[in-house]
């Protein structure tokens, strides 16, 4: 027998083409954020620092579209009020579209004033060395999805709100040592980060097992969940288990591969460079 409060999270829950909801406290999110960055930007501008151009703009807006269109909507539906495969694509989501791309329309002197205040520049850089960005991800990627913090998170909204801002906020650290904008907080040398990434898929992929493979039910919220697609509650973990081992470990995998060219072509720009000085047609730079 399921508790009383499982049985009420889908009371009255609806998923239809011409509905899409949208929860005020995503809006308000968004919105700070956006209205953070554009305040950065005047302050930024007024004191001489480059001006942003289009491709920063547009990096924030697709990161701030796809942070609403996964909270929002059907997605959002699907996974509060139906499957727990959705709610593994809105996790995936956060994690590895929405945090790296909030990181590249980012410029570093947007950052750098808050590591003028010393406790601030400590703690920065503590949490961005890529040993505890990689273990706080990884704390907070387990914790969230055993079954006694997962159904909390589920029976209570509030809960629900607080894991997905730790899910985005520990993603933000997890890619900070490969994009880092500031210096002082440096990225990984090209093949640390394909050291890096390659270990993150690691921890996930457990995770993943353990859901894919569990011989019952670990989230009992989604058994008292209305049928959809005709995906048993089982077959529905299944999938999730799936999706977030396979795309999950292949998107590491694809960041991997463009790490790699990048780092070749690094090398033969400075193969060629260093051909051109030794000929005498550049000079040497000290």
């Amino acid at each position: 027998m399921l508790p009383p409060i499982y049985l009420l999270l889908h009371a009255g829950a609806t998923l239809s083409k011409s509905h899409f909801s949208v929860h005020v406290s995503t809006v308000i999110g968004i919105v700070g954020i956006a209205a953070l960055y554009r305040w950065r930007a005047r302050v930024g501008a007024c004191q001489g620092q480059p001006p942003l151009g289009k491709t920063k703009l547009a990096l924030l807006t697709i990161a701030l579209a796809t942070l609403f269109l996964s909270l929002n909507g059907w997605l959002h539906d699907l996974s509060d009020s139906y499957l727990f495969s959705a709610h593994m694509v809105q996790h995936l989501v956060l994690a590895l579209v929405v945090a790296p791309i909030l990181i590249m329309a980012t410029p570093g002197w947007m950052l750098r004033p808050a590591l003028v205040w010393r406790p601030a520049a400590a703690v920065a850089r503590w949490v961005t060395t890529p040993l505890r960005s990689f273990a706080i991800f990884n704390v907070v990627l387990c914790a969230w999805h055993l079954p006694p913090l997962y159904n909390v998170a589920m029976a209570y909204h509030s809960v629900h709100i607080v894991q997905h801002l730790m899910f985005l906020g520990a993603a933000v650290l997890m890619w900070w040592p490969i994009l880092s904008p500031l210096p002082e907080l440096p990225r990984l040398a090209y093949p640390m980060q394909m050291l890096y990434l390659f270990l993150m898929s690691i921890p996930m992929s457990i995770v993943a097992v353990y859901i894919a493979y569990a011989d019952s039910v670990l989230y009992p919220a989604y058994a008292s969940a209305p049928r959809i697609w005709g995906i048993s509650p089982m077959q529905d973990q299944l999938i999730g288990g799936l999706i977030m081992w396979i795309p999950g470990g292949l998107f590491f995998f694809g960041v991997i591969s463009v790490i790699f060219f990048r780092w070749q072509q690094r090398d033969g720009d400075e193969t060629v460079a260093g051909a051109q000085v030794r000929a005498g047609h550049l000079p040497v730079s000290r």
